[in-house]
């Protein structure tokens, strides 16, 4: 390690004060993730988004991998038609941490080739003899042991023989070794999670809202989570007095149970996301904090993070505040049961447990409607996507659902837009209510000026929109662009949405508009939220799943500084105070909030993991997608000689997309009428 820091301070990397290192920023590096092609050259693609891609021949790779994050020397500027080209300095983070790949073996020496083509090199084994020559020519994941040295090759360890070929293999063994998910947890760890209290101890809830005598719901957004018993959030409505809904939604207090740093910590932030792999969970938790501690289970006390808002008929905020709180859920319910609630559905009525909180349950869904309508005014639009992947829900029996991960979270999900599904109206209704949420904490902590994760969500590109535009027009529906308009506003995806509703082609047309936005992520500064219609002034963040996503765990980090280290008068001397945890403070502070080592921490720690966390989220999001891909091909296997009605959408160099009533599908391999 000492080597390692003392060749990082000669190269200018490094900068070392008062015996800590710290980054030097302005190095005249550019810091990008690596994008390959099988052809050897690969691109290094920066973070900010108007940025050029850095074009990085294969001989100037310096070991690096496809999907590293690595610091580019520019060797030459960009000319008018070629981009920048540069030279790989220094591999920040690696990518692949195993590799998916088949045993060969060559003069009793065992090697693994990669099955991905952008990995160009092979690594040597590093195992039993006995062991690897069973495993030649299988399909096996490789955890990398050594990364390439000098002229040294890379070198693996055998971790698991998934299966003499891809259909031999378990789908999720595939789709977590291709992508380097994290399996299960270190010994280590779980017993730090066992170590920690199994209850509420009574000297915890000091200083707390006791919220235990108010009929409180938790609520779950994917039956992965019932099955496993992750419930971080629960929502809870009262009428005061003065004929206002007093509507508080509750987090549990994860960042109580897991300080920063420790090692459950560091493992947290290493995954940033749990990842749904149809019926199969990755959590970002051990099972003792995820689905204990840190779960809203029925009739037990919770140590909870609770936003309270004061709203009117029209579902206006009149106030709010935020809270560290205690409180026990009484009942816990799925989307599903919900929705069965609110149908009065036959089987529902007779469970008794659910009888108190049928009204509750109506009472929210008719909030959440009066906020459905607010978010329409203000130009946001919703995707009509199926629950579940059609060609999966029809396949046989034993092969195991693939639920879109979108639906795991209570809010807009991982697309940046909200999507609804036609059979649970319940769900875009509930989820209303965690979007308010999640924008009064980031108007809350914008309002007290201190650090702040957002959530962003840029504007689809004009040329993308007209494309979309000019696609429709061949199949007779008119979509109009302004002209006069420098960028594509909401409210133009949701007059798009409204005539792919005349059409037949809806569903297609959907799926080809989402092609067109961009990706949400997360950002330091303020920014946009497209799919929401909220703007920059106003922010957005994510606070309703500290124990499902680790920017939501930050949040509360944040409010916790806030509750504990918050300045609530500018001097000692002043008698002037502000409820630092009420909107009513909003206007009224025009000082620092937060002491600076306070405030400095916690802005050193949202720049080291703002990157990653956008990147772990589409990580989730390929393996999804993957996993789907590989349940299609499933499908359709048993379906092979028949025909199927289809659109083409675009051409590629490879072939075509063409979209069916079952997804997407690449057409090399398929002929066309």
């Amino acid at each position: 390690m000492q080597i390692t820091l003392d060749a990082l301070e000669k190269t200018g990397i490094l900068e070392k004060e008062r015996g800590k290192y710290r980054r030097v920023q302005n190095t005249g590096y550019i810091e990008g993730r690596l994008r390959c092609s099988s052809k050897g050259f690969c691109f290094a693609i920066q973070d900010l988004e108007d940025a050029e891609d850095i074009y990085i021949r294969d001989r100037d790779l310096n070991h690096s991998w496809n999907g590293d994050r690595v610091l580019v020397a520019v060797t030459k500027e960009a000319s008018r038609r070629r981009s920048p080209e540069g030279r790989v300095q220094l591999v920040m983070e690696r990518a692949n941490t195993s590799v998916l790949a088949r045993v060969k073996s060559e003069n009793r020496k065992y090697s693994a080739v990669p099955l991905d083509d952008r990995l160009l090199f092979e690594l040597d084994l590093d195992a039993d003899e006995a062991e690897l020559s069973t495993a030649v020519d299988h399909l096996v994941n490789v955890e990398v042991a050594r990364y390439p040295l000098g002229r040294h090759a890379p070198i693996g360890r055998l971790a698991q023989v998934l299966g003499s070929d891809a259909e031999a293999a378990s789908d999720i063994d595939i789709v977590c070794c291709k992508h380097s998910l994290p399996g299960a947890f270190s010994e280590s760890l779980e017993l730090a999670a066992k170590m920690l209290p199994t209850r509420v101890r009574k000297a915890d809830m000091k200083d707390r809202l006791d919220l235990r005598e108010e009929i409180t719901v938790a609520i779950h957004g994917a039956e992965a989570d019932s099955a496993a018993g992750m419930m971080d959030n629960a929502i809870s409505l009262v009428r005061t007095s003065d004929d206002l809904w007093k509507l508080s939604v509750h987090t549990v207090d994860v960042a109580f149970y897991v300080p920063v740093d420790s090692g459950l910590d560091q493992e947290a932030r290493r995954r940033s996301t749990a990842v749904y792999l149809g019926e199969t969970v990755i959590p970002l938790l051990p099972e003792q904090i995820s689905q204990n501690l840190c779960s809203f289970q029925p009739g037990k006390d919770r140590l909870g993070v609770t936003l309270v808002m004061l709203l009117d008929d029209a579902g206006e905020v009149q106030s709010f505040e935020v809270q560290p709180s205690v409180l026990s859920a009484d009942a816990a319910l799925s989307y599903h049961q919900a929705q069965r609630i609110l149908d009065r559905d036959a089987k529902t009525k007779n469970i008794k447990k659910y009888k108190d909180v049928f009204k509750l349950i109506d009472q929210l869904a008719s909030i959440g409607q009066s906020l459905r309508q607010q978010r329409y005014q203000r130009g946001a639009f919703e995707l009509n996507l199926p629950e579940r992947l059609p060609a999966v829900a029809e396949a046989k029996d034993d092969v195991s659902p693939a639920l879109y991960s979108r639906f795991a979270y209570n809010d807009e999900g991982i697309l940046g837009a909200m999507v609804v599904a036609e059979a649970l109206p319940i769900r875009g209704l509930l989820a209303e209510i965690m979007l308010l949420a999640n924008q009064l904490i980031a108007k809350h902590l914008q309002a007290l000026s201190v650090p702040l994760l957002y959530r962003v969500h840029r504007a689809p590109d004009r040329n993308s929109a007209q494309e979309l535009i000019k696609l429709a027009a061949n199949l007779e529906i008119e979509l109009e662009l302004d002209e006069e308009e420098d960028e594509v506003a909401p409210q133009v995806y949701q007059n798009f949405l409204e005539k792919f509703g005349e059409s037949e082609a809806e569903r297609v047309m959907i799926y080809l508009l989402q092609q067109t936005l961009k990706s949400a992520s997360y950002s330091l500064t303020p920014g946009r939220h497209f799919g929401l219609a909220i703007s920059a002034e106003d922010g957005y963040t994510h606070f309703s799943c500290p124990a499902r996503r680790y920017c939501d765990l930050q949040i509360q980090r944040v409010l916790h500084a806030v509750f504990e280290s918050g300045r609530d008068r500018r001097t000692t001397r002043s008698k002037d105070r502000v409820n630092l945890r009420s909107s009513e403070s909003h206007g009224n502070v025009n000082w620092n909030v937060l002491p600076p080592d306070v405030h400095q921490d916690l802005e050193l720690q949202h720049q080291a993991i703002v990157v990653q966390l956008s990147e772990r989220e589409m990580r989730a999001q390929d393996a999804e997608e993957d996993l789907i891909g590989l349940k299609k091909a499933e499908f359709m296997k048993a379906h092979t000689g028949e025909v199927f009605n289809g659109l083409i959408t675009r051409v590629q160099n490879y072939g075509f997309l063409w979209r069916s009533k079952t997804g997407w599908w690449k057409g090399w391999c398929m002929s066309v009428r």
